[in-house]
């Protein structure tokens, strides 16, 4: 346990990791940004090879990650408390599981499951007649699919051994290095290869973050300007993007109790609200009977899903391949993220509640959502009000979101209350990415505290000017397949991890001493006494 004495400002900031990092996405960035159109070639084509390579691979190691899930959850490691056996979780489980769903989800539930469907439905799998009826299933279903368990298991799988290091074994640093230290050894980890886990890991995550600032903004302006009838301008974009940074640059600022928790319960409770209005001012029967169907056709074909390589096409593979396995790829450069916030939220849970909880919570409500949000537009494809499939294969997805919503009745309503749900959903993300990454950086003891202030709001200033330096000059689009190849060396130490957790835990004998079971006997002895 560390007794030094708490570092302040600049003196707080590992810059050994810190700093090479921020070198190294700029001198990835601004080379390719003086050739922006060859690079995208350049770069699309070498990540397309190894998706079109390595599909099958992607697909095994998300499966397999989902039982190596459900092996720690149901296994006697499941039961190993996340910090003292004896006291209480930091959150109660409505917060903790919203804080969950918020960094789990984002904003993009809010496209796909508005538009995802309708992707699938132009170019669906198995020789299904595109646009029938079978093809508007598949697609909705799959709309679901790619935000269940799998995906959630990509996210969590690395929590349990960061979450063991801070909250049972104590140590200061909340980091991958620190996750693996019982696998490679003290002098690898202090060394210059926990240096450069630990590098991987910021590149892989500051410039994710850069990326998803800079991209999620259309999905609030797109909206806005057609609430408004207005084009979408340079002007509109700064003013979101200002406001957006401002927003949570303050959720970071105030913590995760007074920012991303409070944020997180009440998007939750919003989003209710505009699921039930939408249910009732809209084809709330239809939506019901659709959403049934829907999760029918998934569980009958959960498999089918989940084994799906098209390896028989000829000529072109279904949509639903190439963009589950980019999918799969793009979470797992965020994997790292997920895990090392959920880890740092999870003391006093078992390695049970958190895993189960990050795979159920945010499934249950991407379902909900998708079958709502999809409900709509495939209710307007049908009735003939808005011909959706034409539009999907025409415009990109965030534009035909304010042509799906203008169709229901009091649909500005609806834009006002969906723009700030998306917007509050991109806050708690990145404020979410603010916090862990000055956490990860952060020299100060992490198992007894959360980052400075100072910290957090230095982060969220270097988030937000990589990423409007890079939209400035061109570089953000290639930096988002750069993050989207890193995820190659991040599923190994994934894997790592997880064999590190377990060999912690058997080390200790944790399952045995670090239970709520134990905890209960201790105390039952002690009263006797």
């Amino acid at each position: 346990m560390s007794n030094k004495p708490k570092l302040t400002g600049w003196r707080a900031i590992d810059w050994k990791i810190f700093l090479p990092s921020i070198l190294l996405i700029i001198a990835i960035s601004i080379p390719f940004s003086f050739y922006e159109s060859q690079s995208l070639k350049i770069l699309n084509g070498i990540f397309n090879q190894i998706i079109a390579s390595f599909g099958w691979g992607y697909i095994w190691y998300a499966t397999i990650l989902f039982g190596l899930g459900l092996y720690l959850s149901f296994s006697k490691y499941g039961k190993v408390v996340l910090g003292d056996p004896g006291e209480k979780p930091r959150f109660s489980l409505l917060s903790y599981a919203s804080i969950l769903i918020a960094m789990g989800l984002g904003s993009t539930i809010m496209r796909t499951g508005m538009i995802q469907w309708a992707e699938v439905a132009n170019n669906p799998p198995f020789g299904i007649e595109a646009g029938s009826n079978e093809a508007l299933l598949w697609g909705n279903a799959y709309a679901m699919y790619m935000w269940s368990f799998q995906i959630f298991s990509i996210f969590v799988m690395t929590a349990p051994a960061v979450a063991y290091i801070i909250h049972v074994k104590k140590r200061p640093m909340m980091r991958i290095s620190e996750a693996t230290r019982v696998i490679f050894g003290d002098k690898f980890t202090d060394g210059i290869g926990g240096i450069l886990i630990d590098i991987l890991f910021l590149v892989s995550i500051l410039s994710g973050a850069a990326v998803t600032l800079g991209l999620g903004t259309p999905i609030i302006t797109s909206n806005l300007a057609a609430l408004l009838d207005m084009e979408v301008t340079f002007t509109m974009t700064m003013i979101v993007t200002i406001i957006w940074v401002s927003l949570f640059s303050l959720s970071a600022y105030l913590g995760i109790e007074k920012g991303i928790k409070r944020l997180s319960v009440a998007n939750m409770y919003l989003a209710g609200l505009l699921a039930v209005f939408i249910l009732i001012i809209g084809p709330g029967v239809f939506i019901f009977d659709y959403f049934t169907d829907t999760v029918g056709h998934l569980l009958n074909n959960y498999f089918a899903y989940s084994f799906f390589t098209d390896s028989l096409a000829v000529e072109q593979s279904a949509h639903m391949r190439d963009h589950m396995i980019f999918w799969i790829a793009y979470s797992s450069t965020w994997a790292m993220l997920h895990s090392i916030f959920a880890a740092k939220i999870s003391k006093g849970r078992t390695i049970k509640e958190m895993i189960l909880t990050y795979l159920l919570a945010p499934t249950l409500l991407s379902w909900i959502a998708t079958g709502v949000l999809g409900g709509i537009g495939v209710y307007s494809q049908l009735n003939g009000e808005l011909d959706v499939l034409a539009l999907a294969s025409e415009q990109e997805a965030v534009q035909i979101i304010p042509d799906i919503l203008q169709t229901l009745p009091f649909s500005s309503i609806v834009m006002v209350v969906y723009i700030i749900i998306a917007m509050i959903f991109l806050t708690t993300t990145l404020d979410s990415t603010t916090f862990t990454i000055a956490a990860y950086t952060s020299k100060n003891d992490m198992s007894k505290q959360d980052p400075s202030k100072f910290l957090r709001i230095f982060i969220a200033i270097v988030i937000t000017g990589l990423a409007l330096v890079l939209m400035q000059i061109g570089g953000l689009a290639p930096l988002e397949i750069v993050s989207g190849m890193m995820g190659l060396p991040i599923i190994l130490l994934q894997f790592l991890t997880v064999y590190a957790v377990i060999k912690m835990i058997d080390k200790d004998e944790a399952w045995k001493y670090n239970t709520k079971e134990a905890a209960k006997k201790k105390n039952v002895s002690s009263d006797s006494y």
